[in-house]
């Protein structure tokens, strides 16, 4: 909006800073991150007072995990409000990427929290069907990536490639609509731990944020080898929106947490990260720099598979953050060793942009 009014009247004085991206973005996070901080306490006291008894805790989980009864969840509700202001504050409004991922974001929150309200209601762990929940992200994502390929195109990139492979057509949008889905349920289930989700998260968004800037740069995007799609780079805002509001969140998620992210925090997250990627055209880099909600969706793949065809477990409970709470870590030991996996996989992700 900022953006708009400054654009209206020339840029002028102080104003023009709002002209580069790098100031919006910067501006992004501590906007976000201002919010986040001060409606903070409020807000978890409002969720405390109307939720009651808090999120519903598995019985056949960790047993540490019972002390945590009566926390409050939903609590991505302060990241959705902190970062969609900031957003809409210092983006430009004709930028089609970031409405597209903004929809992503706001509307895998929305079923998030219908997910949430229905546990909370319920007092059970289950939430809202999980086909409908999936046609729900479905069709968000797919509209999503068709506002997004009407402008990038539909070629298909690799890691490790120069230029692009195959113009995939109109299948691009299954094949964006299914990265963002399958990411947003891979942070989702990551969301196990107090703070386990949200500092890789923020990780894989600051990596995207270089990545955003290089593609939406066409003398950096052809030294690099890597696609160029003009419009990319306002993408940066977002991202750092996204980074303002989740510390602003880990400041009351941290242990012993105030407050839960919840569906509505963890699925919007993942749909963002994953929007982005198709947006700047690094899904298949999005599974490296994101290669921790990877390995933990994977894990319940793996579990419920071969469970039900031989009765056995292959992990001491799923996703895998549980398996090594069994094992006797931590769970401060299981948060801060991810939290180092996640960012060595960023660097990893970030070095093939060079490797082509």
């Amino acid at each position: 909006m900022l953006y708009l009014i400054a654009e209206q009247l020339g840029f002028p004085g102080l104003l023009n800073l709002v002209r580069y991206i790098s100031f919006r973005a910067g501006a992004a996070t501590a906007t976000a991150l201002a919010i986040g901080l001060l409606l903070g306490p409020w807000f978890i006291n409002y969720l405390r007072v109307r939720q009651g008894k808090g999120q519903p805790i598995r019985v056949d989980g960790p047993q540490t995990h019972l002390a945590k009864r009566g926390t409050p969840t939903m609590g991505g509700l302060l990241i959705l409000v902190s970062l969609t202001i900031a957003v809409l504050l210092w983006m430009d409004l004709t930028n089609s990427y970031v409405w597209a991922c903004l929809l992503v974001t706001i509307g895998f929150g929305v079923i998030g929290f219908l997910d949430d309200y229905d546990k909370v209601k319920k007092a059970h762990h289950a939430g809202i069907p999980g086909k409908l929940r999936l046609l729900l992200e479905f069709v968000i994502a797919g509209a999503a990536t068709w506002l997004m390929v009407r402008v990038s195109g539909t070629n298909l990139y690799l890691p490790f490639v120069q230029g692009a492979v195959l113009d995939i057509g109109w299948l691009y949008i299954a094949f964006g609509a299914f990265v963002i889905v399958a990411f947003g349920n891979a942070v989702n289930l990551t969301d196990g731990l107090d703070g386990l989700a949200t500092m890789p998260v923020v990780i894989a968004a600051l990596a995207f944020v270089l990545i955003a800037y290089l593609v939406g740069n066409a003398r950096f995007a052809t030294y690099l080898g890597i696609p160029h799609v003009p419009g990319v780079g306002d993408l940066t805002v977002l991202l750092l929106a996204v980074v303002g509001a989740c510390l602003a969140f880990l400041w009351f998620n941290a242990p012993p947490a105030a407050v839960f992210m919840g569906d509505t925090g963890s699925l919007a997250l993942g749909g963002a990260l994953g929007a982005v990627a198709v947006a700047t055209h690094h899904e298949f880099v999005l599974a490296v720099i994101g290669g921790l909600f990877v390995v933990e969706a994977l894990s319940v793949i793996i579990q419920v598979f071969v469970y039900k065809r031989t009765g056995k477990r292959v992990f001491l409970m799923a996703p895998i953050h549980h398996h090594f709470e069994h094992k006797g870590w931590s769970e401060p030991t299981v948060v801060i060793r991810f939290w180092i996996i996640a960012f060595v996989l960023a660097l990893a992700g970030l070095s093939t942009l060079k490797l082509r």
